[in-house]
């Protein structure tokens, strides 16, 4: 995240009206216990609502905070299902066989787009409780959004070569190794969250610009509310992203700041719209 300085001389950038007002899909916001204890949920609907976020992927720690989000605002928030109860499960989850009960009840009694966020490192990616929640996924037609290394994401495409992954801070990997990684692999999207360098001096650096030209439809942002303290922030955030998509061509901005996550989560619809 920018220094609340960098982010002031980012925001004196000039902006055209287009880029000022442009909408974000954000695809990495969590809502969890600790969060909703401070900010009630038509609270941090208004935050969301003030960063000008047409959608957002929210999960959270267990899931109550992701279904209070999605009762308040089931139009402007998509589900996604954590394998986490509560914060503890991050580094646990992947040998507790709890997980997968827990996965398989919520999966029964509430609808969502996507499974994650999830941290999943290396050859934990065949252990039996990831095993089943990729299969899960699968069943249920849902995206991945996973937090891990090149190592992983293989050993899930090896599982299911059909899978869809939204690979989370995917920004903090070498360039060609993000290329390598979507020339390989047709439905993994790249989550830019955290990743700063982006917006350094509000130029985007030659060799992200060449990957975002070059896979331009695979990009997409996100603030990772990983604290409450990280929701005060959201709304500077969204600004933050506009500054360093108005160095893109207009088309290619509109892409990574929202096109691509309405694009990925289409078929997405609230329980109303049924």
């Amino acid at each position: 995240m920018p220094t609340r300085l960098a982010a002031l001389l980012l925001a004196l950038l000039p902006l055209t009206a287009a880029a000022a007002d442009m909408p974000i899909f954000d695809a990495h916001v969590h809502y969890s216990h600790d969060a909703w204890v401070n900010l009630p949920p038509a609270d941090a609907i208004a935050i969301l609502r003030k960063a000008g976020l047409r959608r957002a992927l929210v999960s959270s720690s267990g899931d109550e905070g992701t279904q209070r989000l999605v009762d308040a605002a089931p139009a402007l928030v998509i589900p996604s299902l954590r394998p986490y109860r509560t914060r503890g499960d991050v580094g646990t989850w992947v040998r507790d066989e709890t997980v997968t009960a827990f996965l398989e009840e919520r999966l029964r009694s509430s609808r969502y787009a996507a499974i994650g966020e999830f941290h999943l490192y290396g050859a934990d990616a065949d252990l039996p409780v990831p095993k089943r929640m990729i299969a899960l996924a699968r069943e249920h037609k849902l995206v991945l959004h996973a937090h891990s290394d090149v190592d992983a994401i293989e050993r899930i495409y090896v599982q299911d070569p059909a899978a869809r992954i939204l690979w989370a801070h995917s920004g903090f990997e070498r360039p060609d190794a993000v290329r390598d990684m979507l020339r390989k692999h047709k439905a993994l999207w790249c989550d830019l969250a955290f990743r700063t360098e982006h917006g350094g001096g509000g130029k985007i650096p030659a060799e992200w610009r060449a990957l975002f030209t070059e896979f331009p439809d695979r990009f997409m942002v996100g603030t990772d509310t990983f604290t409450p303290e990280r929701w005060h922030y959201i709304v500077e955030h969204a600004s933050w992203s506009r500054a360093w998509l108005a160095d893109l061509p207009a088309p290619l901005a509109e892409r990574i700041a929202w096109r691509n996550g309405e694009a990925l989560f289409a078929s997405w619809k609230p329980a109303a719209a049924q």
